[in-house]
């Protein structure tokens, strides 16, 4: 049975931002407000198109004798472009490289396990949790140009959980710093000297006064440590307490047998259960694994809905119209049993609702509702590449010691 849930603390203050359009404005306007500290965790940093003005606004930041500090994954940003490499030491930024793969790169034991999260936390004051990396919503770096943007949410947050955000970052910092995988900026001892006695006339940051929204809300998160099966728990837990609905909208959805049951127990006790999925091609392993487990979820009653106009890279739920989730969280095995994951779980009517709405516009306007009859009816080349990449999406984590599907 899944443990007592995480409690939600009431005070929070959310605003839902929807792609980078809306994200990267309020980031920016965040950072560049700070006075003592901007944290920032990405999978990706890319720096074409509007991903360049959040790079621009980290440089204001360190110039302006803020500390800013900056963590990639070694997967999802394997290097920094030397332009910019050059343009953050000169301005003081201090940035790592979380787990920068080896010659076997990701074949070798351990090295699925990404930092995968996207956190920023300003002044410890204002803080940012969702699935957008710094990437802009019309540029993929494998696909070049979209003709539509990603969907795709994340949160500004004002509140107590915004403390546990920069907690969670500090100790992330720490450990890279620890384990030498720090490559800090090369500034003036001068410069560096300042800054410490500017951070320690200013005391530490302060805490943020309670939100007149009060709304409840919690941080969870996945590590390999004492939060393996955390945000897993949450989704299990509320899809058990449905009643009503469930809608999910997740980029790589590959459950496991655990979470198919629970969708598939949920739809046959009358609750209405609808996913919104990728529909478009991206990478063959998270595209053809999904298929497999469609059949049992289509028989049971579950409506899935891919999505057509861009690629959906959303990590989001809201079920009975009060519980919902904002996060970095896939449904597949590389989110729940590898990755280090943040996603923020709110009870909220207001918010629920609309995020809801967007979810449901999403699946009548942007999606394409599939057919039972025709995924039987699937062609046999289809079902050769779903039992390749699922079977070889099994071989990989058995190589990092993982059981799942």
């Amino acid at each position: 049975m899944p443990r007592a849930a995480e409690p939600l603390r009431p005070g929070h203050e959310l605003l839902l931002l929807e792609g980078s359009r809306a994200f990267f404005p309020a980031l920016v306007e965040a950072v560049d407000g700070a006075r003592r500290e901007v944290l920032l965790e990405t999978y990706i940093f890319d720096f074409t198109g509007s991903g360049a003005d959040v790079a621009h606004a980290l440089e204001r930041a360190a110039r302006s004798g803020v500390r800013v500090r900056l963590v990639v994954d070694g997967v999802g940003t394997p290097a920094l472009p030397p332009t910019w490499r050059e343009r953050f030491t000169q301005a003081g930024v201090e940035w790592a490289v979380y787990s920068p793969p080896g010659v076997l790169g990701l074949l070798w034991p351990g090295q699925w396990r990404r930092l995968h999260r996207k956190l920023c936390v300003v002044d410890a004051r204002i803080g940012f949790c969702g699935g957008i990396n710094i990437l802009d919503d019309f540029h993929d770096p494998n696909h070049g140009t979209l003709a539509a943007p990603r969907l795709d949410f994340s949160l500004r947050v004002e509140g107590p959980l915004v403390q546990e955000m920069r907690a969670t970052m500090m100790r992330q910092w720490s450990r890279i710093e620890a384990v030498g995988e720090l490559k800090r900026a090369h500034v003036k001892r001068a410069l560096r000297s300042l800054r410490n006695a500017r951070s320690a006339a200013a005391g530490p940051p302060t805490s943020i006064l309670e939100s007149d929204s009060n709304v409840r809300a919690t941080l969870l998160l996945r590590d390999n440590l004492r939060n393996r099966a955390t945000i897993e728990r949450a989704y299990l837990r509320a899809i058990g307490r449905a009643r009503e609905e469930i809608i999910i909208a997740n980029a790589y959805f590959v459950p496991g047998a655990r979470m198919r049951r629970a969708l598939v127990t949920a739809a046959g006790r009358g609750v209405r259960v609808c996913l919104l999925l990728q529909g478009r091609y991206e990478y063959f392993m998270q595209y053809y694994a999904a298929r497999p487990v469609f059949g049992a979820l289509l028989r049971a009653g579950v409506q899935i809905h891919e999505y057509a106009p861009s690629f959906l890279h959303a990590k989001v739920a809201v079920i009975d119209g009060h519980w919902a989730t904002v996060g970095s969280t896939n449904l597949d095995p590389l989110s729940l049993l590898l990755a280090r994951e943040g996603n923020v779980v709110v009870d909220d009517r207001r918010f629920a609702q609309r995020l809801r709405e967007r979810l449901l516009h999403a699946m009548e306007h942007d999606g394409t509702t599939m057919d039972p009859a025709a995924y039987e009816k699937r062609s046999r080349l289809q079902r050769i590449k779903e039992r390749v990449a699922f079977v070889v999406m099994r071989l990989l984590l058995g190589v990092q010691g993982k059981k799942y599907l």
